[in-house]
């Protein structure tokens, strides 16, 4: 299609976003046979491009002889607009194949806000928009991620969601297409049976929701080869998949634009409004001399000299000091390079830490303790006392940092006005212990409005509305303005609420979803095109308002939208989370307690798999503030292993 690309470019804003050829971009080789994926990150190429899991994916499937895989992000609006006008379809960056040239076109979902993005790109790749109306020509679209745990909003326009890791998986779907492409009779609707018996695939057709009196009651299989229950994948050994090998080095400017190793999956801490930690359950570590050797083959083969080493909580790799030192120790053959470790936990962020650090480019470091207090910190299960804050603080400090950031959640379960003021006096603190070392430090507090999440502990809860998040914003920035060194930034309260309408909605959000789109509403993540008002415009049309989706607590035994799939947790270990977090209660991390048997590990045959029996710094939570912790009798014993 460049013929037809070619022109345009001239007329847009970053023409390189379009054009593929990065260093370590696949050579594809289709046959007759083989099953063509088009993997799609929907969002701008500079967003998408970094994406680990796309960038795995995409290897993975060109090691197949039975299948090839390229890539596709989201076309900015001004290239849009001309892609439109002249007729030109959505394409991949590698051949500039049009989509409808692929078997399957496969959405990465990382943010719930670029659903419409994928509407709009499903109707550029000129197919159907719902799956019903597509044919046994059209590809077949698919949606994996974190967000597809509740696919329930995009499942009218998806034929498939994939839940979990997707490493084995994409295999396993690529079998059944391939046998299913070779049919001269095939039928859409068989080709939805196979995908059904798929371990981690979940076929929304083959489901049916049941309403009464506008309330969700059942999400039921309507056909024999469908389960009544999708359990998520799970990849066990992590250093069976040594990817990406090949990692992309960018033409253009990127986010993140440096070597990214990922050491671990999976994470214990049990922070129960984060979705991540709860979902990629259990633990598992890469090897240590892999993550090392992955970092050497990395910097000799891309000339980069930034590494990330990058999990949910990277400070708790075991034997991250001695990793760290070794990466950036020229004689290990790494050359010179600075080491990011993008989450920081603050209670295992030690000296040895930052000494291992500093020999590296010094930025700014980030810091989560996430609530004002001690009392908020119980209640979602951050168990980081003021004491481990300022011990992390001025241990950056000392070691070279002038410039830290410490993100908060606000809006957060039985918060009080207390709780949000007690966010500044923090910052303030951390301001004091940095003038201690250097003149001028520079201290931002970053707050987000909470959003209550598909499988997590507070998925019954409901949110503060965008009133009420914008009347605490500015409650805190004024609480800060009396300290020099200290600034307030925050999410926009209106875009947390259309987040929360498309992380809790059921399947009449499609309906919205489509309503936004059809209005304008692309790129809703972006704050110049977002607008809250195309969402209220879409829920008065379809009967739906904002305050009964997202602000309404639910109780126990409602029918959630996600009910009738799993992520390996069982709902009463998140419901007695819930009970807990009311209660103030705590709960230690279980990889270095007794198990409290909330379903992650079960059937998977493995424990959570780490390199050391010694909890990493901070892998206590016990505290010295009088923290109230439960622990539970175990159900089973923890191998002599973990």
């Amino acid at each position: 299609m460049w013929s037809a690309i070619e022109p345009l470019l001239w007329h847009v804003e970053k023409p390189a976003r379009y054009i593929g050829g990065e260093f370590g971009a696949q050579t594809i080789q289709r046959t007759g046979e083989s099953v063509n994926w088009l993997l799609v990150y929907p969002d701008t190429y500079e967003i998408g491009l970094p994406n680990q899991g796309l960038q795995i994916l995409y290897e993975i499937l060109n090691e197949r002889p039975d299948a090839t895989a390229e890539r596709g992000y989201a076309p900015w609006s001004d290239f849009e607009r001309l892609m439109r006008q002249h007729g030109v379809p959505f394409f991949s960056v590698d051949e500039l194949r049009p989509a409808r040239e692929f078997d399957l076109l496969a959405f990465n979902l990382a943010a719930e806000l670029t659903y419409t993005n994928v509407v709009n790109i499903i109707d550029l790749a000129q197919v159907p928009l719902r799956s019903r109306d597509r044919s046994a020509t059209d590809p077949i679209v698919l949606i994996g991620g974190h967000c597809a745990y509740n696919p329930e909003p995009l499942a009218d326009f998806v034929d498939a969601a994939v839940l979990g890791d997707g490493e084995e998986v994409v295999g396993e779907i690529t079998e059944v297409v391939g046998r299913w492409k070779a049919n001269p009779e095939r039928d859409r609707r068989d080709l939805w049976r196979q995908l059904a018996g798929i371990e981690g695939v979940y076929v929304p057709s083959l489901y049916e929701p049941t309403y009464d009196e506008g309330r969700l009651v059942a999400v039921r299989p309507i056909d024999p080869a469908a389960p009544a229950k999708v359990e998520k994948r799970t990849i066990a050994d992590l250093g069976e998949w040594p990817y990406p090998r090949q990692g992309l080095v960018p033409l253009t400017d990127v986010v993140h634009d440096r070597l990214n190793v990922e050491v671990f999956r999976g994470c214990t801490r049990g922070c129960r409004f984060c979705q991540a930690g709860m979902i990629t359950r259990p633990v598992r570590e890469r090897p240590r001399q892999q993550v090392i050797d992955m970092v050497r083959r990395g910097i000799e083969r891309t000339g980069y000299d930034e590494v990330a080493l990058t999990s949910l909580s990277t400070a708790d790799f075991s034997d991250i000091e001695e990793v760290v030192r070794e990466v950036m120790d020229p004689a290990a053959g790494c050359g010179r390079v600075s080491v990011s470790l993008p989450s920081l936990r603050v209670d295992a962020f030690t000296v040895g830490t930052a000494t291992a650090l500093q020999q590296g480019r010094r930025g700014g470091l980030t810091f989560a303790p996430e609530g004002g207090t001690w009392r908020m910190r119980r209640v979602i299960n951050k168990l980081i006392s003021e004491e481990d804050l300022f011990a992390a603080t001025e241990s950056a400090f000392a070691n070279g940092w002038q410039r830290v950031k410490l993100y908060f959640l606000i809006g957060l379960p039985t918060e009080t006005d207390d709780d949000v003021v007690a966010i500044a006096d923090l910052g303030a603190r951390v301001v004091e212990i940095g003038k201690r070392y250097h003149r001028h430090v520079t201290v931002t507090v970053s707050v987000g409005g909470f959003v209550p999440k598909p499988n997590t502990p507070f998925q019954w809860f409901g949110m503060d509305s965008p009133a009420e998040l914008q009347r605490k914003v500015t409650m805190l920035r004024e609480a800060a303005k009396v300290t020099k060194g200290l600034s307030v930034r925050w999410h926009d309260p209106e875009a947390s609420a259309a987040e929360g309408l498309a992380s809790k909605g059921d399947r009449r959000m499609g309906a919205v979803i489509e309503r936004v789109w059809r209005d304008g509403g692309v790129f809703q993540e972006w704050g110049e095109h977002f607008s809250l008002g195309r969402w209220l415009r879409a829920l008065e049309a379809e009967g739906l308002s904002l305050e009964d989706i997202n602000e309404r607590e639910r109780d126990r035994d409602e029918c959630l939208p996600w009910a009738h799939l799993s992520a390996g947790l069982h709902e009463d270990f998140l419901w007695d989370e819930y009970a807990s977090a009311i209660a103030e209660v705590g709960l230690e991390d279980c990889r270095w307690t007794p198990c409290y048997d909330c379903g992650a590990c079960t059937g998977l045959g493995l424990e959570h798999v780490v390199a050391s029996p010694v909890p990493p710094a901070g892998g206590s939570q016990g505290t010295g503030q009088g923290i109230d912790l439960v622990t539970p009798v175990a159900v089973r014993a923890k191998s002599s292993t973990t």
